[in-house]
């Protein structure tokens, strides 16, 4: 998309989102943008309400398909509210679903007072996904089994053919080490009968580390649209040793397992499958292929994933 064209489906999900507000009762002045990558995130001034509208994403994805993945994240972070833990909350002003407005499906969240250090994918230790990892345990929903591979990688490697930013030798091996980890990474059974000693619990499915706000009452974790059921090295995936044992130092006081190096590889290597597929997305959002390139120029000088 060229610059024009990103610009027009900015301004015409702002009007999208502008029109669900108003509609739903909520008092809106002014649209102020806060974030604008994968999904667009609005301020509906004065109301203390941010919409979130997802903009990028695979190729053939269905709005129903978007609607669950919504709603899975919209009861996951009102749970979490309301267990106490410092997350980014549904708006209690609207009701707890997504809302259609023309070809958009949106999402409202109660405005946070941002800290003066925020800085956007800043990251924080490693040992709040612990801290995290313990709170979802708990939660009683149903979710699918690692939703971002499962669910998303597929049609993301599809449309990766004939892309500009991979070779012939990228797409053999992506495809190589799709075929090898999907078997085993499929279902919860078949993970199991893999990994008999890993548990599976509900999992926040991105990077939770990442994935915070510095508020002004302090961390506030965020951005949960691919919470799902996992092994909690699917959280930590790519992110290095160091990572791990900050994770682990933090995973045992609070009785969690520590993590399992061969089960961390295996899923550093499904992220690896998964971020290079992603580079189907570059023509929705033309920054990510030069966001990816260091991350695939390492990719492509490591050895290739076996187990």
């Amino acid at each position: 998309m060229s610059p024009e064209e990103l610009a027009a489906r900015t301004t015409v999900a702002t009007e999208a989102a502008f029109n669900a507000a108003t509609d739903l009762g909520l008092k809106v002045e002014e649209t102020r943008v806060l974030h604008d990558v994968f999904s667009l995130v609005i301020h509906l001034y004065p109301s203390p309400v941010v919409a979130r509208i997802p903009l990028v994403m695979a190729p053939g994805t269905t709005p129903e398909a978007v609607t669950r993945r919504q709603q899975r994240e919209l009861d996951v972070t009102d749970w979490l509210h309301r267990e106490g833990v410092p997350t980014v909350r549904p708006s209690p002003l609207v009701p707890l679903e997504p809302v259609r407005e023309d070809d958009f499906s949106m999402t409202f969240w109660e405005l946070v007072d941002v800290a003066d250090d925020h800085f956007p994918y800043a990251g924080a230790h490693h040992a709040v996904c612990a801290a995290l990892h313990a709170a979802l345990a708990g939660y009683p929903g149903l979710l699918p089994f690692l939703a971002p591979f499962n669910e998303g990688v597929p049609a993301l490697l599809e449309a990766l053919e004939g892309s500009v930013h991979v070779t012939n030798d990228d797409l053999d091996r992506v495809h190589a080490e799709w075929q090898m980890l999907t078997p085993v990474l499929s279902s919860v059974a078949a993970f199991r009968a893999r990994f008999p000693e890993a548990d599976v619990q509900p999992i926040q499915g991105d990077a939770p580390s990442n994935n915070v706000i510095r508020a002004s009452s302090g961390l506030v974790f965020a951005d949960f649209e691919d919470v799902c059921l996992g092994p909690v090295e699917w959280d930590l995936a790519g992110h290095g040793l160091e990572a791990g044992a900050a994770y682990n130092a933090a995973a045992g006081p609070l009785g969690l397992r520590t993590t399992d190096p061969e089960l961390q590889r295996v899923m550093d290597g499904a992220r690896s499958v998964q971020l290079v597929a992603s580079l189907a997305l570059a023509p929705q959002l033309p920054v990510l292929a030069d966001g990816l390139k260091p991350f695939v120029d390492a990719w492509r000088a490591s050895p290739t994933l076996v187990f």
